[in-house]
């Protein structure tokens, strides 16, 4: 392995992946591997995988066949919550040299140099329960935002969600370590962090009080954590990615609202507008709480930006729930909906209820959910027609163009402008 010094990497699923192949990237290239784009020839292919849906699992399958032709030779390394929760399944895929379930992808380095050519795919996991400890990541040189990982892991255990058994349990990086890598990042030139985990609101890490006589142990909680990173030099804005309408306090709203740091912009996870279904998925709300929670946000600042996730065609789903989850996302004031067709996934509590929704019946539905987001995207944007925004633009030419998002997350379109690459500017939408 020594003589192979080419690594490229595919990454399937969420911006917490998108931190951790940045880091696996960084690591690699610590110990003398040169980068390559995932379309080039290069000596070590990694695939970061995500299991959320049976289509990733296809998309990891596909890859590697992709890899095989085009570079028979070359090793092929799956990683991700894919390796984690069907090791062998993955092994037995032609082509795949390595294995590495979630206790070992940082790990990557050592598992190179003890890799051969031609031997049977090597599988590195565990049992998930063992894991306890926490892997700092954050994406840079990637995009213009970048990805902090402070979160990982989910005690929450939802019916149709296998990241409790693909990440473990729910574990936090210290503050002291988050606002270290933040200023680490301000130094690096970046302008915006977007915080990620699997579940954020959930960050907890156990901190020693020395006053009194003993020390007694305290918690360090998210919103702690956002007031001390809201005082970090150098860093421009920040985005929280996704948090549980449950865990939402109003006094993170309340912060966000006063910020200049924090984004006007929240993405809470939905999933139904029934109770009905709500109650058989296991979440840990009612729709009354997230309609709560909306109101709010929108008390405080009228103007933000609201993106919901929704699951359509989970078991049990009849016309009647779905028109009651439609009906509810077309009356609630957001922004935007990333809408997700429910997808049967092993060893998950989903696949005991019944009757299942016919495939065909999802997709109508996804479909309908999908042009809902575009209207309301549409109309959340028109709110803001005229108005001067402060925009951060990514260094991408597009055919002569440039992208970049307001405060509020409307995405704009300009003549490219290279001196306005990762730069602030105000703009009349």
């Amino acid at each position: 392995m020594q003589k192979r010094r080419s690594v490229a990497f595919h990454t399937l699923g969420c911006k917490l992946n998108y931190s951790e192949t940045s880091t696996l990237s960084r690591l690699l290239e610590n110990d003398g591997f040169e980068r390559k784009d995932f379309t080039d020839e290069a000596d070590v292919y990694v695939i970061n995988t995500c299991s959320v849906t049976d289509n990733a699992d296809k998309e990891c399958r596909q890859l590697v066949r992709r890899i095989q032709r085009k570079s028979p030779e070359s090793f092929v390394v799956i990683t991700g919550c894919y390796a984690q929760l069907k090791p062998k399944e993955i092994a037995a895929i032609p082509g795949v040299d390595l294995v590495l379930g979630a206790a070992e992808k940082f790990n990557i380095t050592q598992h190179l140099k003890e890799l051969h050519k031609n031997d049977a795919a090597k599988i590195c996991s565990c049992d998930i329960e063992t894991i306890s400890g926490f892997n700092a990541s954050y994406s840079i040189n990637d995009r213009t935002r970048t990805f902090l990982k402070v979160q990982d892991g989910c005690d929450y255990n939802c019916s149709f969600c296998t990241i409790p058994l693909a990440r473990g349990k729910s574990r936090s990086d210290t503050i002291e370590n988050v606002v270290s890598n933040a200023k680490l990042l301000a130094a690096k030139g970046v302008k915006e962090i977007v915080l990620t985990g699997v579940n954020l609101g959930d960050f907890f890490t156990p901190v020693l009080s020395t006053g009194g006589d003993a020390a007694k142990p305290e918690r360090e909680n998210f919103y702690q954590l956002i007031k001390r990173l809201d005082e970090v030099d150098g860093i421009d804005r920040y985005r929280i990615s996704s948090i549980e309408p449950n865990l939402l306090t109003n006094e993170i709203i309340e912060f966000v609202a006063q910020s200049k740091k924090f984004m006007p912009h929240f993405h809470i996870p939905l999933q139904s507008g029934s109770n009905k279904i709500l109650g058989l998925m296991r979440r840990r709300y009612r729709r009354e709480l997230y309609a709560e929670k909306v109101a709010i946000i929108k008390q405080f600042m009228p103007h933000c930006a609201i993106g919901v996730d929704v699951i359509v065609g989970f078991p049990s789903e009849d016309d009647t729930a779905f028109n009651e989850t439609f009906e509810f996302l077309h009356e609630l004031d957001v922004s935007y909906l990333h809408v997700f067709t429910y997808s049967e996934r092993d060893n998950t509590k989903a696949l005991d209820i019944k009757p299942v929704v016919p495939m065909h019946v999802r997709h109508e539905r996804n479909k309908i959910l999908r042009n809902l987001s575009y209207q309301k995207m549409q109309y959340f944007t028109a709110q803001h027609a005229n108005e001067t925004r402060k925009i951060l633009f990514e260094d991408h030419n597009k055919n002569g163009m440039m992208e970049g998002y307001t405060d509020n997350y409307i995405r704009v379109a300009i003549p490219y402008r290279k001196e306005w690459a990762n730069a602030i500017i105000e703009w009349k939408l």
